[in-house]
């Protein structure tokens, strides 16, 4: 006897939802780390080597994009193992 039941949520298979996610941070050129979190992540660390340093807004921007290009090129090579 069929009984009226739940329909089950669609499931992406393992691994779609990753590839997707993939290709559109691919071809975003926005920055994929929160400004405000890198700024104070900075300071904090610039605060061991000198305190009361100031920055100008383009520096931390420069830091923030050499950090994500660098971490971007780390993930890509972990993918090639």
């Amino acid at each position: 006897p069929a009984t009226g039941g739940i329909k089950k949520p669609h499931r992406y298979r393992p691994g779609t939802v990753a590839l997707r996610e993939i290709r559109r941070y691919q071809k975003s050129t926005e920055m994929l780390i929160r400004k405000l979190p890198f700024q104070r992540l900075v300071r904090e660390i610039a605060q061991d080597f000198k305190t009361d340093l100031r920055f100008q807004s383009t520096a931390v921007q420069a830091l923030q994009e050499a950090a994500e290009a660098y971490l971007v090129g780390l993930f890509e090579d972990c993918n090639l193992c």
